[in-house]
């Protein structure tokens, strides 16, 4: 949430994070007994481990009559126990002195209500609003809210693509993929939301199949290039124009009487054959949707 609403960076490595513990036992009803005070806590997995070892410790000890001395203990993660950093035997070793320039903090409601209009939406609305309005799975939706660059990336690609489920599949699916092998952030991605969406416009246009429409990615991610440049050079452009694609088939089944004869003979299998032949004399730019449709009404049905 910090991270979210740009308040840290919220890098535990870094030391965005700290936290420290102060744990000290009693038995109900008795007098409070000296505080320990834990460090090193770099993990929540750290500071439950730190403090479930430090109530039994303390337990231990005072059920043994034995001192629990107030100190600052060290988590020590390789051995799962703590241990002593220094000892603090008196509160003036805290260095607890008044502050007389502090002055009364007072917080006006004006003052919460201008922050909360200022403040961004928040990752559980963002999640219920991406399934009620682009009809997302409750799965895909928190994935893409878990970072508020996910989530701003997948707005922009579904806006401009106006296909939300294909936009979240392929910022899921293959861009996460590459970001992960490249140990890259969304932030960081050299395919802008803008490349994406270009690059599924053209799959959906059937220019691209998705076979290669995950080559001309990959090559985007490594290069930084935009899908037309990528599709151009690789030399994916489909061909779509049915005129052309006649008169390939044409050729295909004047060349190939025997299998014709077979084919509306009832062996309907040779529609594979006959497609992949179209495929051969079109350099496999022809769309193969197009290819069936024209395949099937030239060559008539099968007996």
């Amino acid at each position: 949430m910090l991270a979210w609403v740009g308040a840290s960076d919220a890098d535990m490595e870094k030391g965005n994070l700290r936290c420290e513990a102060n744990v000290s036992v009693r038995r109900p009803g008795a007098v409070f007994n000296n505080k320990v005070e834990l460090k090193n806590l770099n993990s929540v997995r750290f500071m439950q481990k730190a403090i479930e070892f430090e109530i039994e410790r303390q337990i231990k000890a005072h059920e043994a009559g034995e001192p629990v001395n107030q100190e600052t203990r060290l988590w020590d993660e390789k051995k799962s126990e703590t241990r002593v950093m220094r000892s603090k035997e008196d509160a003036h070793d805290y260095r607890y002195f008044p502050e007389p320039d502090l002055q009364p903090l007072r917080v006006l409601s004006d003052f919460v209500e201008s922050v909360r209009r200022q403040m961004p939406e928040l990752p559980d609305t963002m999640r219920q609003r991406f399934i009620d309005v682009y009809n997302l799975s409750f799965g895909d939706a928190s994935q893409l809210t878990a970072d508020r660059g996910a989530a701003e990336y997948f707005e922009t690609t579904a806006r401009i693509t106006a296909n939300p489920k294909l936009s979240a599949n392929w910022i899921l699916g293959e861009l996460t993929r590459e970001l992960n092998s490249s140990g890259k952030a969304i932030g960081e991605s050299p395919i802008t939301a803008e490349a994406l969406a270009e690059l599924i416009i053209t799959l959906e246009s059937e220019s691209i199949n998705n076979s290669q429409a995950k080559d001309v990615l990959a090559a985007m991610f490594a290069s930084g290039r935009g899908a037309a440049e990528v599709i151009r050079d690789k030399g994916f452009e489909q061909v779509s124009d049915s005129g052309v694609i006649e008169t390939i088939v044409d050729d295909v089944i004047a060349a190939n009487a025997e299998q014709v004869s077979a084919y509306r003979g009832g062996n309907d299998k040779l529609l594979g054959f006959f497609v992949g032949q179209v495929m051969k004399g079109s350099q496999g730019k022809a769309n193969p949707k197009i290819v069936n449709a024209v395949l099937k009404d030239k060559l008539g049905s099968t007996e």
